[in-house]
């Protein structure tokens, strides 16, 4: 079993339901399902009867999963309500702007289903069980930029069930026997390999065109182009992804002298996965260029399609070329599959239905003053805007609220002096930091999780020198940069 026991487990996540939650279970995947379907059916036609009647499913979607839900998920819900209520008593015309609301948070759930759907094949992937034994049995030199490069890659698929994949492969192999029987060691490389799996996974949405970061700045900043923004957000990841190295190194006990060495395992698998996951982009590229998309749209058509041909190609040898028996797989498999993204969808929904309503409610002088801040601060803007979102994410505010906040104003004032890919991929790191930081995002708490600490002291004690080092050298690149 081995490394593919680990693999089961993890679906199990998903998959193992009490009996008397299956039916709700069910029937709450199929609405977030339809809800999908019929965003794509907008996307294409520009039907009004499909996003209207996607809204209203998302609603039941909401009000069937609510038990499931965990707390933070519901005061987000709440908030929404509470802010819907305010709109329509503050507001002129109040439904044309909750519909355009509800239509944002409609989009990001059918995102978010679009990238669970690509769970499936990824969790029964012999190529990926490869991986992960090649990630976790490679030296300790290496053992930081392999692991973190890794679980960059495999974010991009799995989204937050690499950090429960990869954690749980390190606890399994990290043994104390393989640390010849030092508790001390044991610990320092649990903590050490948990924390490249972290910094790792928060570089995914800051690099990958699939990222719910870059579908939000992008959706919101419709001049700006996948092209424009990839330079600068590279760059950020690059030097984020070299500060935690440094970190790590500067953190680790000094090196000693192998008594016997060890074969390194082969990358070939990771490799063979990063062409993978290339054509997988491409393919989304391809459906955005032939139906003039935009790209975070065409992530929505194109990722389900390159999972339906993926699962297809595991089946090929069993009849059809394996279309048949992926179809049937994906249609049974697909509300165990959704069954456990109900708080990534409320959160990210929400968050970007928060984000629009608090601009729509600002009243004109108000707006005029957030502008002429805005246009007051001028090349220091990418690097306040870094600082602000990381700021305000420690005390709950989830970065796709801010970032919808600012990317609408910045939307409506129309910089001129300020470069916008620039200023996106200021975002898009201040995004990337909070996810090591913010004891308010699911990363941490499922890193608290793992590790029995608190989320504030993952935070403080584990990656505070990381992000105080990052939190400088970002701002003061941005400005320059500016």
């Amino acid at each position: 079993m081995g490394v593919g026991s680990i693999y089961i487990r993890e679906v199990g996540i998903t998959m193992h339901l009490g009996r008397h939650e299956s039916v709700a279970n069910v029937w709450s995947s199929r609405l977030l399902a339809g809800v999908a379907v019929l965003a794509v059916v907008h996307l294409l036609s520009g039907v009004t009867w499909a996003e209207s009647l996607a809204q209203l499913m998302l609603t039941g979607f909401l009000m069937l999963g609510w038990p499931r839900f965990s707390f933070m998920a519901r005061m987000l819900a709440l908030a929404c309500v509470v802010a819907s209520f305010f709109a329509l008593w503050r507001l002129p015309s109040p439904w044309a702007v909750l519909h355009e609301a509800a239509g944002g948070f409609v989009f990001l759930a059918a995102f978010m289903t679009a990238l669970a759907v690509l769970r499936l094949p990824a969790y029964r992937s012999k190529l990926i069980r490869r991986c992960g034994h090649s990630l976790l049995l490679q030296p300790p030199t290496w053992r930081y930029p392999i692991l973190s490069l890794g679980s960059t890659l495999f974010g991009i698929v799995l989204n937050f069930g690499v950090l429960n994949l990869f954690m749980s492969m390190i606890d399994k192999s990290n043994t104390l026997g393989s640390a010849q029987g030092r508790v001390w060691l044991q610990e320092v490389r649990r903590r050490r390999m948990l924390l490249a799996t972290l910094r790792g996974f928060t570089l995914a949405p800051l690099v990958s065109p699939l990222g719910i970061g870059v579908a939000v700045v992008l959706a919101n900043l419709e001049t700006l182009t996948w092209g424009e923004l990839f330079p600068y957000v590279l760059l950020s990841a690059i030097i984020l992804f070299l500060l935690g190295w440094a970190c790590d190194h500067v953190a680790g006990p000094p090196p000693r002298a192998r008594v016997a060495l060890v074969a390194r395992p082969s990358l070939m698998p990771l490799a063979a996965f990063s062409l993978m996951l290339l054509a997988l982009v491409m393919l989304v590229f391809a459906l955005a260029t032939v139906l003039s998309l935009r790209l975070p749209q065409a992530v929505v058509i194109g990722v389900p399609l390159g999972a339906w041909i993926w699962l297809a190609w595991q089946c090929r040898g069993i009849s059809y070329a394996g279309v048949g028996p992926a179809t049937v797989m994906l249609a049974r498999r697909l509300p165990e599959v959704l069954g456990g993204i109900g708080n990534e969808v409320v959160a990210l929904g929400s968050g970007a239905y928060l984000g629009y309503l608090s601009v729509a409610l600002l009243d004109p002088a108000q707006l005029g003053g957030v502008a002429f801040l805005l246009v007051a601060l001028g090349n220091w803007l990418p690097a306040v805007v870094l600082m602000l979102i990381v700021i305000l994410a420690q005390v709950g505010v989830n970065p796709i609220i801010s970032v919808t906040f600012l990317t609408s104003m910045v939307a409506q004032v129309g910089l001129e002096n300020v470069s916008l890919p620039l200023l996106a991929a200021a975002m898009l790191s201040g995004w990337s930091l909070t996810m090591v930081s913010s004891p308010f995002t699911a990363a941490m708490m499922i890193m608290s999780r793992f590790t029995g600490m608190t989320a504030g002291q993952i935070g403080l004690r584990w990656n505070g020198a990381f992000l105080a080092t990052s939190l400088m050298m970002a701002a003061v690149l941005f400005r320059l940069a500016s």
